[in-house]
């Protein structure tokens, strides 16, 4: 069942979007070599707190940790540990947060120091394929119109794109209606209506699109050991559009970043 939420809710839900972005921005500058997980893990608990929220994966389904750490060949769900990042490591950081009664789910996928030109364009192209996605979450369009346009963006560029792991909606439970896979095709699945919030998230291999799972119950791999990527927005669909309920922008402030690549999504402020 679909929750759509109401104009007022998703405030809200922006508010919880934004403290976990707000905590991916304070990571940002400490993800580096030698930085220790465990430690940048505690920090971005301290610091949901203090924005009067509470980590929404911490004890979730039994996570042990706030962010799901997932380095190099690990896909998702990767638990923090104390072996320092070292150069060209490539980090996925998934980070939820709850507050008002609403959830907050955003990810970002880190260089730490200097990548080799093939993983930069992984990261860049899983990025991309994002925004490609966003633009298909409009009123009368269904979810294979997202899944399509992920899927072809991603496998035209020679990757492998994970089918196990998927978006979905979001709201007071971390995972909602309508699941939101980055494969499938056109005109297939649910049908967007106006109020709807979803996380996309292209999960993107370089390599297979096959996983495997660590004997954690909780880590998940790429089968041939090659590198993936993960990014991922809260998105709202208002007045029939797309528009981000969550932001890289503090990413990038950190990291001395200019991009305009979240304008398209933003509502678009009158005099």
């Amino acid at each position: 069942m679909i929750h759509v939420k109401t104009t007022e809710e998703i405030e809200l839900m922006r508010d919880s979007a934004l403290v976990v972005s707000r905590t991916l921005g304070m990571l940002a500058s400490e993800i580096k070599p030698g930085a220790n997980p465990l430690k940048l893990d505690k920090m971005a608990e301290e610091f949901i707190r203090e924005q009067g929220a509470v980590p929404g994966f911490l004890g979730m389904y039994d996570f042990p940790n706030t962010l799901n750490w997932s380095p190099n060949a690990q896909v998702v769900h990767g638990i923090p540990n104390n072996e320092p990042l070292k150069e060209g490591d490539v980090i996925s950081v998934d980070c939820g947060a709850l507050k008002n009664g609403f959830y907050g789910d955003h990810a970002y996928t880190f260089a730490v120091g200097e990548v080799n030109e093939p993983v930069k364009k992984l990261l860049k192209v899983t990025k991309e394929s994002l925004y490609v996605g966003i633009r298909e979450f409009k009123l009368g369009n269904r979810v294979g119109d997202v899944a399509y346009a992920i899927q072809n963006y991603c496998e035209s560029h020679g990757y492998g794109v994970v089918r196990e792991l998927v978006g979905h909606g979001l709201g007071k439970d971390l995972h909602e209606d309508p699941q939101m896979p980055n494969y499938g095709k056109r005109g297939r699945g649910k049908k967007f209506v106006n109020g709807m919030v979803v996380a996309i998230e292209p999960m993107i291999n370089m390599g297979t699109r096959r996983i495997k799972q660590l004997k954690d119950g909780w880590t998940i791999l790429t089968a041939d050991g090659q590198p993936s990527a993960h990014f991922e927005h809260d998105v709202a669909l208002i007045d029939g559009k797309p528009e981000l309920l969550s932001t890289f922008q503090y990413i990038y402030d950190a990291l001395g970043v200019t991009s305009n690549e979240e304008e398209e999504f933003r509502a678009k402020k009158t005099a």
